[in-house]
């Protein structure tokens, strides 16, 4: 029987699923952040558990908020880390990066089945992973037992032909995405990637758009595995863990979108809810106060090069606060061997230290009443960065570096 790939990839655990099916299948990764992995141990330790089923494959990841901004985070990091010594599992140290840019540059491999207390673990079906976030006592479940039960989802096919134009990319295509299938247009379905353009997209477009699936409520976003995740991983001294993974040329699909790359624009989510997305146009003019280039969608170095070039050898806004994070440490150290880094310090940006920085409002970058932010993120809920009086725009490392320099939201191809 032709699968598409997420029953493919979930074949291979439990024979013979189609969409629809409840399975239980071994789990591959399983891992937690410090925001969520607190209410993961304790839930684990409420029910009774003593021992991790896989200690070889539960990673804990201190992200969210390092440093510590305050005593009782600092608190739960001391919780994890008793936990991990304890338990024999895995620990990603503070600085070392977002637990997605981790998860893709050291453990996903094309065919795993990975859970996360965090519901951008979609990112790393990118990699051809069957990847979704669950909650904490699932998650703790999972950590127990070694495995998880799934309704197979049906899937939407994304067939993308063409190809992107200047200063368009990844980020812009799943903003226009999410734009048109609505930000639960998806709920509990698969979207899958294909087409004739699929060898032309990076694994770093790749992976923001995985990313951010779960904003049209998708359970997974996968792409097959093919020579740019060979690529990939091989880049990360990971070649033996590629293999190649497609869907069946006749499978079956629920619903099937057809995008031409090259009629894609850039694009801005306006607050508060990230379907609300139009062509960059739409938002010419707005004043910004703050500009955020990083996260785990956007704080790559494909996404990092891309803004210095538009930001080399000029000032960021005076009005306008320019904050900068690579989404983990060997972003930042190459950042720095090719200059980048230095390029953000003399258009007056702040560079911060990897990790998820202002995303989640903790920290690092939390806006004042009235306040405005363009943020290469996922998410502009109210109250996403720390105040539910400010407002918050998403779009591209381009967008957001040709803003930066205006102090208002730009169309990136006026700097070309």
């Amino acid at each position: 029987m032709a699968k598409t790939l997420t029953e493919k990839i979930l074949d291979s655990k439990a024979p013979g699923v189609q969409a629809g099916d409840i399975i239980a299948v071994d789990l591959d990764l399983i891992f937690c952040q410090d925001t969520t992995g607190p209410l993961v141990v304790r839930q684990f330790q409420e029910s009774g558990f003593t021992e991790i089923a896989k200690p070889g494959n539960t990673v804990f990841f201190l992200d969210h908020a390092v440093p510590s901004p305050n005593k009782e985070l600092s608190n739960d990091h001391i919780l994890l880390h008793q936990f991990v010594q304890k338990a024999g599992c895995m620990i990603a140290r503070e600085g070392d990066g977002v637990c997605h840019q981790l998860v893709a540059e050291l453990f996903a491999k094309p065919g795993d089945i990975i859970i996360g207390s965090d519901s951008h673990t979609v990112t790393a079906g990118a990699l051809g992973a069957f990847a979704t976030g669950m909650g904490s006592t699932d998650v703790a479940i999972g950590m127990a037992l070694g495995k998880t039960w799934f309704r197979v989802p049906e899937s939407f096919l994304i067939n993308m032909e063409g190809s992107f134009t200047k200063m368009v990319t990844g980020k812009d295509l799943i903003l226009y995405l999410i734009g048109k299938i609505g930000a639960d247009g998806a709920t509990y379905k698969a979207l899958e990637f294909s087409g004739e353009a699929l060898g032309l997209m990076t694994m770093s477009q790749r992976l923001s758009i995985s990313n951010m699936a779960v904003e049209a409520g998708a359970k997974v976003g996968l792409f097959p595995s093919d020579e740019v995740t060979r690529k990939f991983l091989e880049e990360q001294g990971r070649g033996s863990d590629y293999r190649p993974l497609f869907a069946n040329p006749d499978a079956n699909y629920e619903r099937i979108y057809s995008i031409n790359l090259g009629y894609v624009e850039p694009m801005v989510s306006f607050p508060h809810v990230v379907d609300n997305a139009f062509p960059v146009g739409e938002a010419k003019g707005i004043k910004i106060q703050q500009v955020f280039i990083g996260t785990c969608t956007n704080g790559r170095l494909e996404d990092i090069a891309i803004a210095a070039s538009i930001l080399k050898g000029k000032k960021s806004h005076p009005e306008t606060r320019l904050l900068v994070c690579p989404a983990s440490r060997k972003v930042l150290m190459d950042a720095i061997g090719l200059g980048y880094i230095s390029t953000f310090i003399e258009a007056g940006a702040v560079v911060l230290p990897p990790g998820c920085a202002a995303c989640l409002g903790l920290h690092q970058g939390v806006l004042g009443d009235g306040e405005s932010c363009l943020s290469t993120a996922n998410r502009n809920f109210k109250g996403r960065m720390g105040n539910a009086e400010a407002f918050i725009y998403l779009a591209s490392p381009a967008t957001a570096a040709a803003s930066a320099i205006r102090g208002e939201i730009t169309d990136p191809r006026e700097m070309m």
